[in-house]
């Protein structure tokens, strides 16, 4: 549904220009609801931008469904109002002297995707009643909260009947709770609609949530993209294993195909590793495993100390120490007290293995 080719996008600074795409490589499928994620500056909004025709591109080259909406070779440019795209935003962007109907109502009624007058009312009422807002037709839109006024911007952008759905972090303005709401309602909303999305956001909890894949942005480029539990399972580097959760950091040389020596004892992995040199090996928080029974003849089995623990309500959060280095755990249950020694283990297929 979306291609993009060699996109590459810069901007001018005093003493001369930064880099905020460099020949990205894209695809996106017909109905997938797609997240880019990246911390500030890692060029995910001039990516949505570019697609969306607020930005122009220097190189490169976007297609939707087929047709080439921008390119440099040979030069093509669409207007935004032309794409047949819905756009939400992170400031929700409502006209604060029109009611919730009129707001949703104006792209139809004025826009370049304007349809006959008699259909206004029914798309009206259709995308109101999916965002559960139809009660609050007739009231202004700035006495509506957040997530309300929210779930406007959406009902608006869905109206158009767009074939693709761009959302520039349109959550960041609600609090944890609103957020957990509106995002599980936009999710079902597309899956409903059968729309493609294109979703940036900074909140890795938040792509997790709704994604069905994801792509990870740095200083323009591309580091990863997968299915959420392929970039939290099976990063292809550490940068990409700390952005999506803590990890457990411990440095190692391998001295055997699947065993790494390391300063806290030998760490047996699931898969040989081709070569005998230096490792860097990470294991995720709740990977560290408390070993009771038939679990202390595990391999990867560690004595440790415990050193804190932290009630959670769900679980506990606590730190032990092996052999002087510092490690965090999760656990549903911690039986010892602080200072007392403690059983862990690692299942070989939890540790994630990175050159050195």
């Amino acid at each position: 549904m979306i291609s993009i080719r060699g996109l590459t996008k810069q901007f001018a600074v005093s003493g001369g220009s930064v880099a905020a795409i460099k020949g990205l490589d894209l695809e996106v499928a017909e109905g997938e609801f797609f997240v880019i994620i990246g911390a500030s500056g890692s060029g995910k909004t001039t990516l949505l931008r570019c697609v969306a025709g607020l930005e122009l591109p220097d190189k490169g080259t976007i297609r939707i469904a087929g047709q080439v909406i921008s390119s440099d070779s040979p030069p093509t440019w669409i207007p935004s109002q032309h794409r047949k795209l819905g756009m939400v935003f992170q400031s929700y962007a409502v006209w604060p002297h029109l009611t919730v109907y009129e707001n949703v109502a104006l792209p139809l009624a004025e826009g370049a995707q304007r349809v006959a007058r008699r259909e206004v009312a029914n798309r009206v009422r259709e995308a109101l009643c999916m965002v559960q807002l139809e009660e609050f037709a007739d009231r202004s839109a700035t006495l509506l909260s957040g997530g309300q006024q929210q779930r406007v911007a959406l009902a608006r952008a869905i109206a158009v009947n767009p074939r693709i759905l761009l959302m520039d972090e349109p959550l960041s303005n609600l609090d944890a709770r609103l957020r957990e709401e509106v995002r599980g309602k936009i999710r079902e909303l597309a899956k409903q609609l059968g729309s493609t999305v294109l979703y940036v956001t900074h909140d890795q909890v938040e792509a997790m949530a709704i994604a069905d894949k994801i792509a990870l942005m740095q200083a323009g480029e591309l580091l990863q993209v997968g299915v959420p539990m392929e970039l939290y399972h099976h990063p292809c580097r550490a940068e990409v294993a700390e952005f999506f959760g803590s990890v457990n950091w411990v440095k190692g040389r391998m001295t055997e195909p699947s065993v790494a020596e390391t300063r806290i004892g030998p760490i047996r992995l699931e898969k040989p590793v081709n070569g005998l040199g230096e490792v860097l090996l990470g294991f995720r928080p709740e990977n560290l495993v408390v070993a009771q029974g038939k679990a202390l003849s595990v391999p990867n089995l560690f004595r440790a100390s415990l050193r804190s623990r932290t009630f959670l309500g769900d679980q506990f959060l606590y730190q032990v120490v092996i052999q002087d280095q510092s490690f965090v755990g999760k656990s549903r249950a911690i039986p010892v007290n602080i200072g007392d020694e403690i059983r862990l283990h690692i299942d070989p297929s939890d540790v994630m293995v990175f050159p050195g």
